[in-house]
């Protein structure tokens, strides 16, 4: 195995959930900087980033998380940063929405004849190949989806930079949404939440790791 290879495959060893953070060790700036960056420079479908990340650092809101976040308790009494990604909602991701457009026209930059051709295709995309329409909480998931490629790509830049991370699903949904809107932070017409994440230093080293072997999930055809 090359240096490189190695490399990469050391990163993913040393990255696990973790459940033990110390808290007298702060990621730097830099380092979180380029992590949330990992995250932004995802790949999505069509390229349109239907996500958004919340950096949670206010102590009083994660006090109110705490007793509706179960898998979230250890992150908030040490990780150095926690995040909740968000997925945007129909009302942006439908083909035709404002979101949509301006995302082709703004960030992508297309000419006006090239994102219409677009947004036909994505349009087909939506009502044939992925049947996204027939519910506000199938086009939803699909965005959370999305989200997940962010996510990943955030865990492994941390244990790149040797920095550990925790991905958790442990938490109430409606009720962690209800607290973010009461708190003025979450739109609920445009975004719900998918996933949450913690960064920071472990306490002790993990278990070793353990997976399927590699011809158990790979099938050559």
């Amino acid at each position: 195995m090359n240096n490189k290879n190695k490399e990469i495959i050391d990163a993913f060893q040393f990255r696990h959930a973790c459940k033990q953070f110390d808290p007298t060790k702060t990621v730097s700036e830099e380092d979180f900087n380029t992590i949330l960056e990992a995250g932004r420079l995802s790949p999505s479908s069509f390229g349109f980033e239907p996500w958004k990340f919340l950096v949670i650092q206010n102590k009083s809101l994660k006090e109110n998380l705490f007793p509706v976040s179960w898998g979230a308790q250890n992150s908030f009494n040490g990780a150095s940063h926690f995040v909740i990604l968000l997925a945007r909602k129909k009302v942006d991701t439908i083909y035709n929405s404002e979101y949509i457009t301006k995302i082709m026209s703004e960030v992508q930059n297309l000419p006006e004849d090239v994102a219409n051709q677009r947004k036909s295709a994505f349009e087909s995309f939506e009502k044939n190949d992925f049947n996204l329409l027939e519910s506000d909480r199938t086009i939803f998931d699909w965005a959370s989806k999305q989200t997940y490629i962010a996510l990943a790509n955030m865990l492994t830049v941390a244990a790149f930079l040797q920095i550990d991370s925790c991905p958790i699903e442990g938490f109430n949904i409606e009720k962690v949404e209800e607290i973010l809107k009461n708190e003025g932070i979450l739109d609920t017409e445009h975004f719900g939440v998918s996933v949450m994440a913690s960064f920071g230093y472990r306490t002790k080293e993990p278990h070793e790791k353990t997976r399927q072997p590699l011809n158990s999930i790979v099938q050559w055809i």
